[in-house]
C-alpha cells in the first residue's frame, strides 16, 4: 500500500511536542476560505510513498526526534487516506514513535459502522490529536469551509469518550471568527471535553496568497487584513471565559 504524500518537513517545532517529522498528506475535501495550502487539495496526486519509505526518512534524523518528539501527520486532510494512515501509525507505534494527527475530523460519521470501526483502529495508534475547529457556529462554519460542523464535533466527542489527548486549534479571522460571542461559544463547547490538553489560538495571516496566484485561483479573503498578534491574548480570554462557564456548570454541588 502506498499513500499520496505532498511533502515532508524534517524539523517541525509547532506541530506537537518536541522536534517532529511532519508528513503532509495530499487531498482535502474542505475548502476553507483562509487555507494556505491549496496545493494539497487534489486527491490522488503528489508523491506515492510506502510506510517504510516514510519511516526511513524519520530514521535519518532520529536523534533529533527521540527526546520528546515524533511524527505528525497533517495535510491536506490525512483522514482522506485513513487506511494508509492507520498502517503508518501502527508501524510507528511498533517502533515506539510518538504519533500526532493534525486534522479537522471532517470525514468522521458516527452513524457509519465501517467508518467508526476504522476510526477505532486509528485511535489505538494515536498518542495525540490536534483538532482544528474552524468555526463554532454551524451556519458560519458551512460558509467558511463548505462543510457541516456536526461530524467534526462528533469526532471531538468520540476522542473524548476514548480519552485521547486533544489539542484544540482555532484561527481568529477578522470579520469571520473575531467575534466575542462565537469565541465564548467555542470555549463553552470545549469546556465540556475532558481530554483537552492544550488550546492554540492563532492569528489569521494571508501568507498563502502567493500559492493561489501561482495556481491561478482567486484568493477569497483578499480584502481581509491579517490579524494583529497582539489581539490574540484578548481573543483567547474570551474562549477561556466560555470554558470556565461550562466547567462551572458541570461541577455538582457537594452535600
Amino acid at each position: 500500500m502506498k499513500g499520496y504524500i505532498h511533502s515532508i518537513e524534517s524539523f517541525g517545532t509547532v506541530d506537537g511536542p518536541g522536534i517532529r517529522m511532519v508528513v503532509f498528506f495530499q487531498g482535502c475535501p474542505m475548502r476553507c476560505l483562509y487555507c494556505h495550502n491549496p496545493d494539497t487539495w487534489k486527491m490522488s496526486t503528489g508523491s506515492q510513498m510506502t510506510v517504510d519509505e516514510i519511516l526511513s526518512v524519520y530514521d535519518k534524523n532520529i536523534d533529533f526526534y527521540k527526546h520528546g518528539g515524533g511524527i505528525t501527520v497533517t495535510g491536506g486532510e490525512a483522514l482522506t487516506q485513513i487506511d494508509f494512515l492507520i498502517k503508518l501509525f501502527m508501524e510507528a507505534k511498533k517502533r515506539k514513535i510518538h504519533t500526532c494527527l493534525d486534522t479537522s475530523g471532517v470525514t468522521f460519521h458516527k452513524d457509519n459502522e465501517v467508518v467508526v470501526t476504522k476510526f477505532e483502529k486509528l485511535l489505538n495508534a494515536v498518542d495525540l490529536i490536534m483538532l482544528d475547529i474552524k468555526h463554532i457556529n454551524p451556519h458560519e462554519h458551512k460558509k467558511l469551509t463548505g462543510h457541516p460542523l456536526d461530524n467534526i464535533l462528533d469526532f471531538a466527542d468520540f476522542t473524548d469518550k476514548r480519552n485521547i489527548p486533544l489539542w484544540i486549534r482555532h484561527v481568529v479571522v477578522p470579520t469571520i471568527t473575531d467575534n466575542e460571542t462565537y469565541l465564548s461559544e467555542l470555549g463553552y463547547y470545549i469546556g465540556g471535553l475532558k481530554n483537552i490538553k492544550a488550546l492554540d489560538v492563532l492569528p489569521y495571516h494571508s501568507m498563502g496568497k502567493l500559492k493561489y496566484k501561482e495556481l491561478g485561483i482567486d484568493y477569497p479573503l483578499k480584502n481581509i487584513p491579517d490579524l494583529d498578534e497582539k489581539e490574540i491574548a484578548t481573543h483567547k480570554k474570551n474562549i477561556l471565559r466560555g470554558i470556565k462557564k461550562r466547567r462551572s456548570e458541570l461541577i455538582k454541588p457537594t452535600k
